[in-house]
């Protein structure tokens, strides 16, 4: 996949690079990149990211294409979580939140391996860290390309029953470039294993009192016939829906009484 490369107006000298480093390692921040089967974006998306950080880890969720020997390209670049079989991206995430989290980091920026996020955009990620440190903040696609018909479609879904879930709106539920604030959510790990773990960690934030914060950011969606993709239509799309039951009888049962009894101590705190 070929993606259209950034200016050089947009690229940062090795100083202001520092700077991000620097400022990356202040707040223990890191970026985690899950991957599977996506041997021909890896190694470019990898070598963007290091352009702006050095603290990447890679988990390799059970590839079974070249992954692996990419991979030893970037030894001692980069941390590896690596397992088999594929297990799928909520547990990626997992591995990678919590080899993180042994690692010393207080929160993880993801990004996807597939090329669709820009590195460079990290930097605006760092930006709202700086103003809300304890918050997940969620990339807002602007797009360069028109997404793809399906994807439209699966966000629209995200976003209904998120706002059905926790009485919040979001535009952009199915965003995989986000800011995940580890200490704040202390331990909390999705229960589902694959796609729908994204929606479930922002509606279980969401029920703990983590702010939510959108960020603008790019994505590129290439030509139809270079898109790589691992959503399984009729067996992913199941397995949403039955999060969403799952979670819509939760939230009447636990997520709006917990909300509610927040916002209510929080109210006594300042009167």
């Amino acid at each position: 996949m070929v993606r259209p490369e950034e200016t050089t107006q947009n690229r940062q000298s090795q100083g202001q690079l520092q700077i991000l480093q620097s400022r990356m390692e202040a707040l223990r921040l890191c970026v985690v990149v899950p991957t599977y089967n996506n041997q021909k974006t890896l190694p470019d998306v990898l070598n963007d990211i290091l352009q702006y950080t050095s603290s990447i880890i890679v988990v390799n969720d059970g590839s079974t294409d070249n992954t692996t020997e990419i991979l030893k390209d970037f030894a001692g670049k980069v941390e590896v979580v690596s397992y088999l079989p594929n297990k799928g991206k909520g547990y990626a995430l997992k591995s990678g939140f919590n080899c993180a989290e042994e690692l010393g980091y207080r929160g993880a920026v993801t990004i996807d391996s597939d090329g669709q996020h820009f590195a460079s955009e990290i930097e605006r990620f760092v930006d709202y860290a700086e103003r809300y440190p304890e918050a997940l903040l969620l990339g807002q696609r602007t797009t360069e390309g028109d997404m793809p018909a399906k994807n439209s479609f699966a966000n629209k879904f995200s976003n209904f029953w998120f706002s059905v879930q926790t009485a919040y709106r979001l535009n952009d539920t199915q965003n995989g470039f986000r800011l995940y604030p580890l200490s704040a959510m202390k331990g909390l790990r999705s229960v589902s294993s694959r796609y729908e773990a994204e929606l479930e960690m922002l509606v279980r934030s969401a029920w703990k009192g983590i702010e939510i914060v959108p960020v603008p950011t790019r994505v590129y969606y290439p030509p139809e016939g270079e898109r790589v993709t691992h959503f399984r239509p009729g067996r992913d799309f199941f397995r949403i829906s039955v999060l969403n039951t799952l979670f819509t009888l939760l939230a009447i049962i636990y997520g709006y009484p917990s909300m509610f009894l927040r916002r209510l101590f929080a109210k006594k705190k300042k009167s």
